[in-house]
């Protein structure tokens, strides 16, 4: 059976990476098309050309950028609105058109808490994805933005309970607390086969790690630890949107 395509929307360069790295290394080997698109930060920042990077490790395409304005730095798309104040239905046309062009069989995307930091940008990139999610098989919504495509499944990158406690005592002055009951979690994917590529792609953010934001953390620590905390991701199947959903999994 072919292994799904796979398109997946986040909020930040190196969301993707963190959050779905493995998933996307693991479908791309697999022979899937797979793509990712980043709701913020403009297309000519130093944060772009290291998101370029980053895919072409993951071997997921070139940069699909909505080009919005990150919640907190305002420089990172200037004179543009930022995600959370730009329309809402704007935003959900511009992914549609993404969707519609791409053609994924499964759409990947932050949870509704928003990950574990809750930053206002990955809920809102959650909300706005799960709308664009529906509307794109519905020929009467959108018309000018592509032919209707439904893609089979949606994935929420999460984490679960039991997980927390060893991010953060590695971590911890990260504030690690937005996860869900174990039980949510309905795939849990090993990507250690591809955990030296996905930590390449974290790494490939580099003005992060030199500001020491979260890659910076991963970059600091010693690779069995890298791999004991990042070799597993976990994610909430979203109810079917067709009954034809119900075929289309993670590879896990």
């Amino acid at each position: 059976m072919p292994v799904p395509s796979l398109l997946a929307i986040f909020a930040h360069p190196d969301d993707e990476s963190l959050s779905a790295g493995g998933v996307l290394a693991r479908h791309a080997a697999g022979g899937a098309r797979t793509a990712v698109v980043t709701a913020t930060w403009a297309a000519d920042t130093l944060r772009a050309a290291e998101l370029a990077e980053a895919l072409r490790i993951l071997d997921a395409g070139k940069p699909r950028m909505l080009g919005y304005a990150d919640a907190r730095v305002p420089q990172s798309a200037p004179g543009r609105a930022r995600l959370c104040e730009a329309p809402l239905d704007e935003a959900v046309q511009r992914l549609v058109a993404n969707i519609r062009e791409f053609r994924p069989d499964i759409v990947v995307t932050h949870d509704a808490y928003g990950g574990l930091p809750g930053h206002p940008d990955h809920v809102h990139t959650h909300r706005v994805t799960m709308l664009a999610a529906e509307a794109a098989g519905l020929s009467q919504l959108y018309p000018d933005a592509g032919a209707p495509w439904q893609p089979r499944a949606l994935y929420l990158a999460t984490h679960p309970h039991s997980a927390v406690p060893a991010l953060r005592d590695v971590i911890a002055a990260r504030k690690a607390v937005y996860s869900v009951p174990d039980e949510q979690v309905t795939a849990t994917v090993d990507v250690s086969p591809w955990i030296e590529q996905k930590i390449t792609a974290v790494l490939a953010h580099r003005s992060e790690v030199q500001r020491g934001a979260l890659p910076g953390v991963i970059a600091s620590l010693r690779p069995d630890v890298r791999e004991r905390l990042f070799a597993t991701e976990w994610y909430i199947r979203h109810a079917p949107i067709t009954a034809a959903s119900a075929q289309t999994e993670l590879t896990a």
